[in-house]
């Protein structure tokens, strides 16, 4: 699962939605283009896995549109899609950001299992930087690259620290609000 398929389920979690609402509402929150060939097959998959449903709802003058409602084995999966963050996926930004940004979700342990993941992706980057950069011979350019990438791996060790700190104690509110 992706953070694309994280984000169309949070979506449908606050209301049922037709696709061109669904795709909307993710751009316009996230900046994210969500194009109808990654939105309709995800869509389908979850209908196939009973996390949805959906209904013809009809419009005057108009052809009736799908309209996708949230299921409760859809939300089971959405928690379970939020909790999962995978190694290959823990160093990809997009999929730790739009899981923190369900944090209201889940339980501080679920948080830091979450931030566990994203800092030892994180680390594992920082420590094979440092490995190019002492191997690096004569390539100022590049090293100063290399050494701007620790310093931001750097940075965001310190902040993974000061976001634990805060999901310790920030409640948990199962709708997300």
């Amino acid at each position: 699962m992706s953070y694309v398929e994280v984000l169309i389920l949070r979506h449908l979690m606050r209301s049922p939605a037709h696709g061109y609402e669904l795709r909307k509402h993710v751009e316009q929150d996230t900046g994210i283009t969500l194009n109808n060939n990654a939105l309709y097959p995800a869509l389908r998959r979850f209908e196939d896995a009973g996390a949805v449903t959906k209904t013809s709802e009809q419009q005057q003058g108009r052809p009736a549109r799908t309209v996708y409602t949230l299921t409760t084995v859809g939300r089971e999966l959405l928690q379970d899609m939020l909790i999962d963050l995978p190694p290959d996926q823990a160093g990809d930004e997009a999929e730790f950001l739009s899981r923190v940004a369900q944090f209201a979700m889940l339980t501080p342990d679920e948080r830091g299992t979450v931030l566990d993941a994203r800092a030892g992706a994180v680390q594992a980057r920082a420590d094979h930087l440092r490995a190019l950069s002492a191997r690096a011979t004569g390539e100022a350019w590049g090293l100063r690259i290399t050494e701007e990438l620790i310093r931001r791996c750097d940075d965001e060790i310190a902040w993974l620290t000061t976001l634990r700190e805060l999901a310790e104690r920030a409640p948990v509110r199962p709708e997300g609000e």
